[in-house]
C-alpha cells in the first residue's frame, strides 16, 4: 500500500467532518438505476454491491465494496459516468460527500490522493483476478477460483465446519462473475456441496475444504 496512517486518517476525517452520515437497510438502494451519483460515499460500516443490467435484463455483479471503501470511485476521479447500480447487501452506514469536495480536497493537499490510489489498484486488482478466472475452461474451475478469490478479499469468520465468506453470494452474483448461466451455477455449487466441498445457508458460502479446492485448479 502507498498511503500511510496519516494521509488514510486525512481523507476518512474529510468524510466525517464534511458529510452527511446516512444509514441503509439490506436491499436499499444507494444509487438507483440511472441515477446521477449524488455524491462520493465512504462506507463506515456494512457491504455494498455494484452492479449493472445487461441487455438479457440480468443482474451483471461488478464488485462488493466493503468498510472503509469509497465509491462510486471511478466517477469521483473522472467525472465519467457508467450508470452502476448502489445496493446495501447489509445494514450499512456511509458518509457522503460531493464530489467536488473531494476534488477541492486533494488539489489543497495532493497527498490525500494516495489513498485513493491505492483503492483504484486494489480495484484494478481486483477486475484483474476476474479476467484471468475466466481463462478457466470449465465453470466448475471458475466458481472454485471465485470463491477462493472471495474468500481471501473479506474477513471470514472461523467455523467449526470451515471458512465462512462473510458476505451473501446470491447464484446470480457468482453465475455473473464467470460468465456462466445461473443454472449451471447452481448445479455445479450443488455437485461441490455433495462432495462435502462448501456448504451453503441464507447465501452465506462455507469452505470446508480449501486445499482440496485449490487442487481442483492445478
Amino acid at each position: 500500500m502507498l498511503a500511510n496512517a496519516s494521509q488514510s486518517a486525512k481523507l476518512v476525517d474529510l468524510f466525517h467532518v464534511s458529510g452527511l452520515k446516512q444509514t441503509f437497510k439490506k436491499r436499499d438502494y444507494i444509487i438507483r438505476p440511472g441515477e446521477t451519483p449524488s455524491g462520493v460515499y465512504y462506507i463506515d460500516e456494512g457491504l455494498v454491491k455494484a452492479y449493472d443490467i445487461t441487455k438479457y435484463n440480468e443482474e451483471n455483479l461488478l464488485i462488493i465494496r466493503k468498510e472503509h471503501e469509497i465509491f462510486p470511485l471511478i466517477w469521483a476521479i473522472t467525472g465519467q459516468e457508467r450508470h452502476v447500480i448502489y445496493q446495501s447487501l447489509a445494514n450499512t452506514t456511509t458518509w457522503r460527500i460531493s464530489r467536488d469536495q473531494l476534488l477541492m480536497a486533494v488539489s489543497k493537499d495532493p497527498s490525500s490522493m494516495t489513498p485513493l490510489l491505492d483503492m483504484t489498484i486494489e480495484m484494478y486488482r481486483l477486475h484483474s483476478e476476474r479476467i484471468l478466472n475466466l481463462e478457466y475452461r470449465t465453470v466448475r474451475e471458475r466458481i472454485i477460483s471465485f470463491l477462493l478469490t472471495m474468500s481471501q478479499r473479506f474477513s471470514v469468520k472461523q467455523t467449526g465446519a470451515g471458512v465462512m465468506i462473510n458476505v451473501p453470494l446470491r447464484h446470480q452474483d457468482i453465475a455473473s462473475s464467470i460468465n456462466a448461466s445461473r443454472e449451471t451455477t447452481s448445479r455445479e455449487l450443488a455437485h461441490l456441496e455433495r462432495k462435502g466441498l462448501i456448504t451453503s445457508k441464507q447465501s452465506f458460502i462455507v469452505l470446508k475444504d480449501i486445499e482440496a479446492l485449490r487442487h481442483y485448479l492445478h
